[in-house]
C-alpha cells in the first residue's frame, strides 16, 4: 500500500524532508507517528506542570522574602487555595485551549490573566469567610510579580520551542488534491492526488477505511476539487473522525469570518465588531476613567491654552470638524483652534505643513506638541472616540492627490472600532500630513493590526508609549 500512495509532490512546510503515507499515518522521515489529540493532551499536560512549576516557585520564594523581611505570617494555606483557583480561572480564561498552541504571547497574556483572576477569587472568598488574616498581603503581591514572570516566561519559551519538546506538530495539515485542479500554497505535512485516495461518488467501506487509516494522524484535511464535487466530499468527510474542510477559492474576496444562519438558510459572517460586549463595556468603562481624571488634572492647562488662544487671534476657543467615526459614522471632534479664522478648512482637503501661513503662533506651538488634540477628551466622554484607536481623518483627507479610500478599499474596515486620541499608527511614528500613497499605506497597516489583537493592556502600553512621539518630526 505504501507504494500506491507514497505522496511524490513537494511538502510545503518543510521542502526537501521526505514524506511517507501508509497505514500508520503520515509522518515525516525519522518522525513516530502521533495522533493530533495525543499530542494536544501531552501539550496541555506540559503547560499545567509549568504553571504549577512556576507558581510553586513563585510564591514560596514571595513567602521567603516576607519571612526574611518582615518575620512569620500566615501563609501556609496561601498555595494550596491557590492552585486550584488558578486551574478552574486559567481554563476559564482559554490559558490551555488549542488556538494558543501556535501564538506564545497570547499564551503567556492568558496564564498571568488567570492567575490574576485567582488572586481575586481568593481574596473576594476570603472577606466572605472572614478569612483575610490568613492571607499574607506582601506574600500575594510579590507572589503575584514573581510567580507571573515565570507562568510568562515559562510559557512563551514552550510555545516558541513546542513541537521539539512534545516530540510532533499537533497542527498537521493535509491536502487532498482533484487531478486538474490548481495547488495552493499553504504549510501542508503533505499533498494527495486524490484518485490515489479516495472517491466520494463511491460508497466502498474499504476505501472509508483506508481514508481513515492515512489521515488518522492529521489535525485538519483539506479538500481541494472542483465546485460540483463539493458536496459529495462534504458527505463524506462529515464522518472521518478529522476536522474535513473543502477550500472554496471564491470566498477569498469576501473575507468570511465564520458561517452563521438566519431563518434557517446558511449565511457567511463578513463582518463583526472587534470587540464583544465585556471587552466593549471594560474598554468603554477606561475611557471614561481615565478621560474624567485627565480632564480634572490638566484643567488649569486648559483654561490656560483657551485664555492664549482668544488673545493672539480673533475666533472662536475650539475648532470643529466633521470626521469619519465607529461603523462609518460622521461625528464633530473637538480641538483647539491653531489656525486664523480665515484659513480653517473644514472638509480637511488641505494638510498642514511644515510652513503654513494659517497657523497663528500659539497654535504652532500647541501643535508642536499635540496640545491641541487635549478637547477630544471631551469626545471621549461624550462617546464618539476612545483614548485608544485608529485615529479619525477629516472627509476630505487625500494623499498623492487621491482620497483614502481610492488608495485601499480596506480603509473603511479601520472603522469597525472608535476612533482614538492615540493609535498604534501614532506610537509608530506614522503622523503629520500624508504626502504620498505610502502614508496612508503605513496608517492604515497598524490600524488594522490594532483592531486584530485588542486587549487592555496593550491599550495600557499604547498610552504609555505615546509620550515618546508627542514631539515628533511630523507634528506641525
Amino acid at each position: 500500500m505504501e507504494n500506491n500512495f507514497r505522496e511524490n509532490e513537494p511538502s510545503y512546510s518543510d521542502p526537501g524532508t521526505e514524506m511517507h503515507l501508509d497505514a500508520a499515518g503520515l509522518t515525516r522521515a525519522g518522525e513516530t507517528a502521533r495522533a493530533p489529540s495525543s499530542l494536544r493532551w501531552r501539550i496541555m499536560l506540559w503547560m499545567i506542570s509549568i504553571d504549577l512549576t512556576a507558581l510553586v516557585l513563585g510564591f514560596v520564594g514571595a513567602v521567603w522574602l516576607r519571612l526574611m523581611l518582615l518575620g512569620d505570617t500566615h501563609w501556609r494555606y496561601l498555595l494550596p487555595a491557590l492552585i486550584p483557583l488558578y486551574l478552574i480561572t486559567a481554563a476559564n480564561s482559554g490559558a490551555y485551549a488549542s488556538d494558543i498552541f501556535d501564538k506564545p504571547l497570547g499564551a503567556a497574556r492568558r496564564a498571568v490573566l488567570g492567575l490574576a483572576l485567582a488572586l481575586v477569587a481568593m481574596v473576594f472568598f476570603g472577606f466572605i469567610f472572614q478569612a483575610n488574616d490568613n492571607l499574607p498581603r506582601f506574600a500575594i503581591a510579590t507572589g503575584f510579580v514573581v510567580g507571573g514572570s515565570l507562568l510568562a516566561v515559562g510559557r512563551y519559551f514552550f510555545i516558541k520551542n513546542l513541537e521539539a519538546v512534545v516530540g510532533g506538530n499537533p497542527f498537521r495539515v493535509v491536502l487532498v488534491r482533484e487531478k486538474d485542479q490548481p495547488l495552493p500554497h499553504g504549510d501542508f505535512l503533505t499533498v494527495i492526488p486524490a484518485e490515489r485516495l479516495f472517491n466520494p461518488d463511491h460508497h466502498d467501506p474499504a476505501m472509508y477505511d483506508r481514508f481513515a487509516r492515512i489521515t488518522q494522524t492529521a489535525h485538519r484535511v483539506v479538500i481541494v476539487c472542483r465546485p460540483d464535487r463539493r458536496a459529495a466530499w462534504a458527505h463524506a468527510l462529515k464522518g472521518a473522525g478529522v476536522q474535513g474542510e473543502v477550500m472554496v477559492p471564491e470566498l477569498a474576496k469576501l473575507a468570511p469570518l465564520h458561517v452563521s444562519s438566519c431563518s434557517g438558510q446558511y449565511t457567511l459572517v463578513v463582518a463583526a465588531g472587534p470587540l464583544g460586549l465585556a471587552d466593549r463595556a471594560l474598554k468603554r468603562a477606561f475611557d471614561l476613567l481615565f478621560a474624567s481624571v485627565a480632564i480634572m488634572i490638566l484643567a488649569p492647562i486648559l483654561c490656560l491654552i483657551a485664555i492664549a488662544i482668544k488673545l493672539d487671534s480673533s475666533g472662536p476657543v475650539f475648532f470643529r470638524q466633521q470626521r469619519i467615526g465607529r461603523g462609518n459614522k460622521i461625528f464633530r471632534i473637538r480641538k483647539f483652534r491653531s489656525m486664523h479664522i480665515a484659513g480653517t478648512d473644514e472638509a480637511g482637503h488641505r494638510s498642514a505643513s511644515r510652513v503654513d501661513d494659517r497657523v497663528t503662533r500659539i497654535g504652532r506651538l500647541i501643535r508642536k506638541t499635540s496640545l491641541d488634540e487635549l478637547p477630544q477628551l471631551i469626545n471621549v466622554l461624550a462617546g464618539d472616540m476612545s483614548i485608544v484607536g485608529p485615529r479619525p481623518h477629516a472627509l476630505g483627507s487625500r494623499a498623492a492627490d487621491k482620497l483614502f479610500w481610492e488608495i485601499d478599499e480596506r480603509y473603511w474596515h479601520r472603522h469597525a472600532a472608535k476612533p482614538g486620541l492615540t493609535g498604534l499608527a501614532q506610537v509608530r511614528g506614522f503622523r503629520g500630513a500624508t504626502l504620498i500613497e505610502a502614508d496612508l499605506a503605513n496608517r492604515l497597516q497598524a490600524d488594522l493590526e490594532y483592531l486584530e489583537d485588542w486587549s487592555l493592556w496593550r491599550d495600557i502600553k499604547l498610552i504609555l508609549l505615546t509620550s515618546r512621539v508627542l514631539f515628533h518630526r511630523n507634528a506641525f
